[in-house]
């Protein structure tokens, strides 16, 4: 095993028209003001000074009034003049908006994720995910065809390329990255699989049949013989890791050093087992059997939990499907089928509205609504050569997608 380098630091408005968005644009700077700005926009003095009646009601009411405008209304209330600007670029007042939008930093239950942008800023940048419009580019290319798999956390891409996982930093546009890795986290004697980030540790699963164990930031480095087969998938959570193979077998470990590489439990499959997760719950024992009467050979090939109940699920059948446990777990809650008969290798999701799957044919990416059945928008990013969208990840300004040759980025924020 080795180690080489060292990591640094690192919806939608509904009916909102061009002028909303142009104006959302010149609010959103006024958002990001300096102090001075920020302390005037806290100091509303009602009744004081000269001018019309709206500037004597009290902050409190002013901002009652508000709360009923739309993103239109309440981006033209705006331009009338520098002192709404600044008072109508509140988060508070654009939080309820930005919870119905795609992709914009809040959780279906209200968690804001990603408190360092204005709220208004992601608004105006959710506009541009529901329409379909951004700018591609490609960040990396590689001379042969691999399965690559990646992470996306805070300013680091970590992307698996043959034996090493990668971490490379993303510029600060986040539409292209720096081009010599951070970090090359090593050790496999096949290809990596799967790899996940837990813990301050990089967990791998390889085609040799061993699960890696990498420390983020250090130098520890460890690997351990998991499977007769390959390892295909892994996560970690809490201490406990999950792999599986196409050994037919699915086995938990501890992350502890004293029983580092010691097999806890065997759980024995009727087939190969693709995907893997753990439950925010952590129960240590089987819940369930998700589904019944599936085609044979209809492979889960990716499953994401967004709560401790509820999680998505696609594959080779070409759906990707909602389940919530606490109703029935043999029968889904919601799916969307992918319309050109394609499997989908992997799904993410914004913890609210958006969805976005990779399919198996012509780097397709698609975007999806959950509100809607059917698929928002498309995008090809491999032609002329046909390939999967093996994984993708996003934030809310940018998505990144990984085929058999190349790593491409949708750029949102600027299209």
């Amino acid at each position: 095993m080795g180690r080489r380098g060292s990591p640094g630091p690192h919806g939608e408005a509904a009916d909102a028209d061009t002028d909303a968005e142009a104006e959302a644009g010149q609010a959103a700077a006024g958002a990001g003001a300096g102090a001075e700005e920020a302390e005037e926009v806290e100091a509303w003095p009602p009744g004081a000074g000269p001018g019309p009646p709206l500037w004597r009601l009290p902050e409190e009411l002013l901002l009652l009034i508000c709360s009923y405008l739309d993103s239109q209304a309440l981006g033209r209330l705006g331009q009338v003049s520098r002192r709404l600007q600044r008072f109508t670029s509140r988060d508070l007042l654009w939080r309820p908006i930005a919870r119905a939008c795609l992709n914009s930093g809040f959780t279906r239950h209200g968690t804001d994720l990603v408190t360092s942008i204005p709220v208004k800023e992601r608004v105006k940048v959710s506009q541009n995910w529901r329409r379909g419009r951004c700018r591609q580019g490609t960040l990396l290319k590689w001379r042969r065809n691999l399965m690559p798999w990646m992470q996306l956390e805070g300013g680091c891409l970590y992307l698996s390329q043959a034996e090493d996982i990668q971490a490379y930093q993303l510029c600060p546009d986040g539409s292209s990255l720096y081009c010599r890795p951070l970090a090359i986290f090593s050790g496999h004697e096949e290809d990596v699989c799967r790899f996940v980030l837990a813990s301050s540790h990089v967990v791998s699963g390889g085609g040799d049949g061993k699960i890696g164990l990498h420390k983020v930031n250090g130098t520890f480095s460890i690997k351990f013989s998991a499977h007769e087969q390959e390892v295909n998938c892994v996560d970690c959570q809490g201490g406990v890791i999950v792999s599986g193979s196409r050994d037919r077998t699915a086995k938990v470990w501890s992350l502890s050093s004293s029983q580092l590489g010691q097999c806890l439990h065997t759980i024995q499959t009727e087939d190969r087992v693709w995907s893997i997760a753990i439950s925010p719950l952590l129960s240590g024992q089987l819940m369930t059997h998700l589904g019944r009467d599936f085609h044979r050979g209809a492979g889960v090939l990716d499953v994401l939990y967004e709560t401790p109940s509820t999680l998505l699920s696609c594959g080779y059948d070409t759906y990707i499907r909602y389940w919530d446990i606490r109703t029935s777990s043999q029968k889904c809650v919601m799916e969307w089928e992918e319309p050109h008969d394609s499997a989908l290798y992997c799904v993410q999701s914004d913890g609210n509205h958006m969805l976005a799957s990779g399919s198996s044919y012509y780097g397709v990416v698609r975007l999806w609504d959950r509100r809607q059945k059917g698929c928002l928008h498309a995008f090809s990013l491999s032609s002329p050569t046909s390939s999967p969208v093996y994984c993708l990840r996003f934030s809310t300004t940018h998505l990144y997608a990984a085929v058999a040759s190349a790593l491409h980025v949708l750029d949102f924020k600027t299209p």
